[in-house]
């Protein structure tokens, strides 16, 4: 097992759902096998508009071929174990590259930093981990493309010890700590606004009255990622979970025949009848999570 990188873009050309699988080339075969059972973390490309760097960690569970295209694969998600950072990890920062492993010996970015797949080392990966969930957010304690690399795909993965990322990895799987950084980080791509009533309310406390939801609840193996979650307000989050409200792919909101009161529910509702989803496309929600609780929780 071993510690690894997975690029992934949100304009990606491949088949990839970050919290379920990553599609990937047979070229890359051998390390991603090496990556099964353990963690890795994924990264999105400097080049990409926006981009969140190092963004979410994940722990590969198979690797299967993809029985709807020859010559590629996929790696499965472990389910549940997916994970945006409450903060992205840039390539770089004032203290230089955070993923040592990418410079040759002249200390310069090597053409391993292209490589779609590639493994790391466990100081790199507790250094990235230890920034994605940054003392200050008070989550984590502190604890003292194609293959363009021109790297031969057998390479030895790196080793390691099971140490103190080890810890930082069991305490960011509890529910609680997931749940925390959910709530953050879907509360942060909606403005703390209901996105049904459209209300942004704050407390005397600061803080925003307003939920994070999951569209395809985790009971139901629905995942920790945003595109799963909306902000609502606790009437819309009780009815939303209780199939009295739904949402069309289209962002439409749905109102069940069996509301009893449909009147005041309509009123309820922004003036768009829409809705109001976060600004970045990524993070609105999946028509795939949309059409499970349409199908499974929405009463028609």
């Amino acid at each position: 097992m071993a510690f690894g990188i997975f690029i992934h873009r949100s304009d990606s050309i491949y088949d990839d759902s970050p919290a379920e699988r990553y599609q990937f080339p047979s070229q890359y075969l051998s390390r991603v096998r090496a990556s099964v059972g353990d963690w890795i973390i994924y990264y999105e490309p400097r080049k990409v508009l926006d981009t969140r760097g190092y963004f979410a960690i994940a722990k590969v569970q198979n690797v299967i071929p993809d029985p709807k295209a020859t010559g590629m694969y996929i790696a499965l998600i472990e389910p549940g174990s997916y994970l945006d950072f409450p903060n992205p990890v840039p390539f770089s920062d004032a203290d230089g590259v955070i993923e040592r492993g990418v410079l040759n010996q002249k200390g310069r970015i090597s053409g391993r930093a292209q490589s779609a797949v590639r493994p790391i080392s466990v100081q790199d990966f507790d250094r990235i981990l230890e920034r994605g969930f940054e003392v200050g957010t008070d989550i984590l304690p502190r604890i003292d493309a194609p293959n363009q690399s021109g790297f031969d795909d057998e390479e030895a993965p790196f080793l390691y010890e099971y140490g103190q990322e080890r810890d930082r990895i069991r305490y960011i799987g509890s529910r609680i700590v997931r749940d925390r950084v959910f709530r953050r980080l879907v509360l942060r791509a909606y403005d703390s606004r209901c996105a049904i009533t459209g209300l942004k309310l704050i407390n005397g406390g600061g803080r925003a009255e307003v939920e994070a939801a999951h569209i395809r609840p985790v009971e139901s193996n629905g995942p920790d990622i945003v595109n799963n979650g909306v902000a609502l307000s606790g009437t819309a989050h009780w009815m939303f979970d209780r199939g009295l409200l739904g949402i069309a792919d289209d962002l439409k909101i749905l109102v069940s025949r069996q509301v009893n009161d449909p009147s005041s529910v309509c009123a309820m509702i922004n003036e768009s009848g829409y809705l109001l989803p976060p600004h970045r496309l990524a993070d609105r929600p999946h028509p795939r999570f949309l059409s499970w609780h349409r199908e499974n929780c929405f009463k028609h």
